[in-house]
């Protein structure tokens, strides 16, 4: 049976329980956040999300749990697609300010210091800026998840496991995908490497920058012709595994290869399918569950726009795996 860290709780019951008790206590007067806008039918105005793309599909799942959240409060839902281009964010973000009905916005900037001077006009014009994961000057709060924890655990698990095989003392290739372009991502970097050195401490990390599941793809087949015995795969996020994965199918790897290990932080339907295959190489995932992260979201933003004093929400992480994959999957 395979062994992971109990650092983090076992499942969504206790990511949503610990998730309520934050949001209970990030506001009193606004407990539920639709509570206080179900007495009146009159439109409220607009409330926007925006990521810095569309191609990231766990933030997709949270953009459709949140929009009947907030329409049942009143408010239009507003989102973008920014394609990474922090340019069109910045415009949208300005749009969405000289409206005149947008209540509250909340994003992922592609650059946090770019936004800063948008996130002053909003502020100055009496819209509330919120943060997801990341925080800059202006933000009047945000939903955040510990990055380096999780990557920490996730490593720490991928490890654990093949010690028991390699030895704790083995030299293995560990390839390592994400970015370091915001503080999140450097810090689920710095976790995925620190984790699982700090068992198997002769280990070589091969830190790979990707963001897509394009770049997961190409840089495996890279990183298979410049070392064809990396055989531990971690990622800051899914969507680069899942390339990372058809990268090895196609290279000939068995979906139940016990040589290979293949684990992220993040879990879409996509990767629980993947982790419920018998044996699966795909092993397991840290993961913050949309439902949760929207909830958090949601909760923020419109409390916001009612002019609810709003503190951070800390939103925990949960180890998936085989036995535990089908508490986690999002209705489509």
């Amino acid at each position: 049976m395979k062994k992971h860290t109990q650092r983090l709780a076992t499942g969504l019951t206790a990511a949503v329980a610990a998730l309520a008790l934050a949001a209970c206590s990030s506001s009193s007067e606004s407990a539920d956040p639709i509570a206080s806008s179900a007495s009146s039918d009159e439109p409220k105005g607009a409330i926007a999300m925006g990521f810095a793309t569309s191609e990231i599909q766990i933030w997709n799942d949270q953009l459709e749990i949140m929009r009947p959240i907030i329409e049942d409060a009143g408010y239009e839902f507003l989102t973008d697609d920014p394609q990474f281009d922090i340019n069109r964010q910045v415009a949208s973000w300005q749009a969405w300010v000289n409206r005149g009905d947008v209540k509250a916005i909340m994003g992922y900037p592609v650059s946090t210091d770019s936004v800063v001077p948008v996130t002053e006009v909003a502020t100055e014009a009496g819209v509330p800026v919120l943060g997801y994961l990341l925080t800059w000057d202006g933000v009047a709060a945000a939903t955040i998840v510990d990055s380096y924890e999780g990557g920490y655990d996730l490593g720490v698990s991928a490890a654990e496991e093949t010690a028991e095989t390699a030895g704790a003392d083995a030299t293995i290739t560990v390839a390592t995908f994400g970015g370091r372009d915001t503080e999140f991502g450097a810090l689920a970097m710095d976790g995925l490497a620190e984790g699982f050195v700090s068992v198997m401490p002769n280990a070589v990390i091969t830190e790979l920058s990707t963001i897509t599941r394009e770049d997961g793809y190409n840089f495996t087949k890279s990183q298979l012709t410049a070392d064809p015995d990396t055989h531990v795969w971690l990622g800051a996020s899914n969507d680069t595994m899942l390339g990372a994965y058809q990268a090895l199918l196609d290279s000939g790897v068995a979906v139940d290869d016990p040589d290979y290990y293949v684990a992220s932080r993040d879990a879409t339907n996509e990767v629980l399918d993947l982790i419920k295959i018998p044996d699966s190489i795909y092993r397991t995932s840290i993961v913050v569950p949309a439902q949760a992260l929207a909830e958090a979201n949601a909760k923020l933003l419109i409390d916001a726009a009612e002019g609810v004093a709003v503190t951070d929400i800390t939103v925990p992480s949960v180890f998936v795996t085989a036995e535990n994959a089908d508490e986690f999957y999002v209705a489509e």
